[in-house]
């Protein structure tokens, strides 16, 4: 009874956080002629319930691809179609062909933001409190104390708030990854996989997490043998794939030019490594990637050609992947495919093709996961991954929300897990790392003191950066002097970050000792 009381509490202020976040300005806002992210949204609508489906991914005179043309896969349509079709019964002006082009008003925005609150309540909050409710811990007393801090933390992130109900997107490919995340810690692997299959078919950026889903459900059919019980889980895991696959492309199957189209619009690799950034923020690009800031050295675009643009990300974003990959397929464990979730998602953002600053979410997610492990450096890292996106912020008119909600966020960590006191090396999960640097580094005693005054100074930093972005005009011969700055720094944090996760992966032994009890 009292872990439901705890988790209703949270529920409530969390709703009460995205409501209030809700009731100011949106991507693009009175901004024509693209608008923002939030006329996308409501014109895939246009487009899925005017068209037939055939003509939904083709450029034709009722649908300009280069006005939001649909670049989503088919589950992204069809959850359009569906908005769609309420939104028709309300009023048919807000989804009109052509003529609701850049359609704004108060009711129209309440039905926009209802749509995200719908699908917050029906797919992520629930995975949210289920993974809480998973969580093992001894103690009933402690126990509730956990589920409580965990769940008010991932439900209280401030840039997932900030995107979905700010700037305006949906959660459902975060929250379908999670489900997943969520059947497999109970060994549901066939639904884990029709679940990520399902977050992969809304958005193809869940790209950034297939590598630990396959790597982990590969090992563990390795390690029930591949004569054995492992083959049949891997034929039962490779049909459960292709049949979700086939149910949500089945419409798009009539013949291989469609196919070809949407795919051609999921992966436009011609446009070359940086057009992610084209509509974000003002130029250089903000995403906090190497790419983005090797460009304010370095103009990569104009020196690589967009073929070998392509080719060297991936080979980079490959390199940085195959310890994780390597690691989690031999020793698979819960444990390291949630830490491989956030190693590899990071180097996917830090080093792939045509990211987009929001992309960070697809990290933070994971890293909520493994906040009661590690609660010191994930409180870091969610924090910074909140300052990267300030530019895109800052354009959105989200200052106000921004700063309330981070400083809440690092208040509830701060009471939730002191996390000022879990920076030893064992806290850290640096403890295996630590016994081999035994002898060779004199000063590892007094690690802990270090990390929390270089934690301080990187708070300090980033509070500074925000108040003069938002407050200060910058230099005329530097106008995006700010935006370079929230770039550098961020991506500055992000390397050390995925230094850190690597070697947490790479020398933990509990891993090892989870295995041995799978097999």
């Amino acid at each position: 009874m009292e872990k439901w009381s705890l988790m209703t509490i949270t529920v409530l202020l969390a709703l009460t956080v995205r409501w209030a976040v809700s009731l100011g300005s949106y991507s693009g806002a009175g901004k024509p002629p693209l608008y923002g992210d939030y006329e996308a949204q409501r014109h895939w609508q246009e487009v899925t319930y005017n068209l037939p489906v055939r003509q939904w991914y083709f450029n034709t005179s009722d649908n300009n691809l280069m006005y939001w043309g649909l670049d989503y896969p088919p589950l992204t349509a069809y959850h359009s179609f569906v908005c769609a079709y309420i939104a028709k019964f309300i009023n048919p002006d807000w989804i009109a062909l052509h003529t609701s082009r850049g359609y704004e008003s108060q009711p129209h925005k309440l039905f926009m933001r209802t749509t995200v609150f719908v699908a917050d309540l029906l797919i992520y909050i629930p995975a949210v409190i289920l993974y809480c409710f998973s969580l093992k811990e001894t103690s009933t007393k402690k126990k509730a104390s956990i589920w409580g801090g965990v769940a008010l933390c991932i439900l209280l992130y401030p840039g997932l708030i900030l995107i979905d109900h700010g700037h305006f997107q949906y959660p459902l490919s975060l929250g379908l990854a999670l489900w997943g995340v969520l059947c497999l810690s109970y060994d549901w692997d066939l639904l884990g996989s029709a679940a990520f299959c399902l977050a992969l078919n809304y958005k193809q950026m869940e790209l950034y997490h297939s590598l630990p889903f396959f790597c982990y459900l590969l090992g563990k059919c390795f390690k029930k043998g591949l004569k054995g019980k492992g083959l049949v889980l891997l034929a039962k895991l490779a049909g459960t794939v292709v049949a979700s696959f086939a149910v949500c492309w089945l419409p798009f199957c009539t013949d291989v030019e469609q196919i070809m189209q949407v795919l051609r619009r999921l992966f436009p690799i011609d446009r070359g490594l940086f057009e992610a950034c084209m509509f974000s923020s003002p130029p250089p690009c903000s995403p906090s990637n190497v790419w983005c800031s090797l460009s304010v050295l370095i103009k990569i675009k104009n020196i690589i050609s967009p073929q070998t643009q392509l080719k060297l990300s991936f080979a980079v974003t490959f390199l940085s992947l195959l310890p994780t990959c390597i690691k989690l397929t031999v020793h698979p464990s819960l444990r390291a495919f949630k830490y491989a979730l956030v190693s590899c998602a990071l180097s996917f953002f830090l080093f792939s093709f045509q990211v987009h600053e929001k992309s960070i979410l697809l990290v933070s997610v994971p890293v909520c996961l493994i906040i009661n492990e590690i609660p010191f450096m994930a409180t870091w890292f969610l924090l910074v991954s909140t300052f990267s996106m300030l530019p895109l912020l800052l354009k959105d008119g989200l200052v106000l929300p921004y700063a309330v909600t981070t400083l809440a966020f690092l208040s509830i960590c701060l009471a939730s897990f002191t996390i000022f006191e879990k920076t030893s090396a064992e806290d850290l999960q640096l403890k295996p790392f630590s016994l081999a640097l035994k002898g060779y580094i004199s000063w590892f005693k007094s690690f802990p003191k270090i990390v929390r005054s270089l934690f301080l100074l990187s708070i300090t930093l980033m509070g500074v950066l925000s108040l003069l972005s938002a407050a200060v005009q910058p230099p005329q011969r530097f106008p995006d002097l700010f935006p370079v700055a929230v770039s550098l720094i961020s991506c500055l944090h992000f390397l050390l970050f995925l230094v850190y996760f690597n070697v947490v992966i790479l020398w933990d032994s509990k891993n090892s000792r989870s295995q041995k009890k799978m097999s």
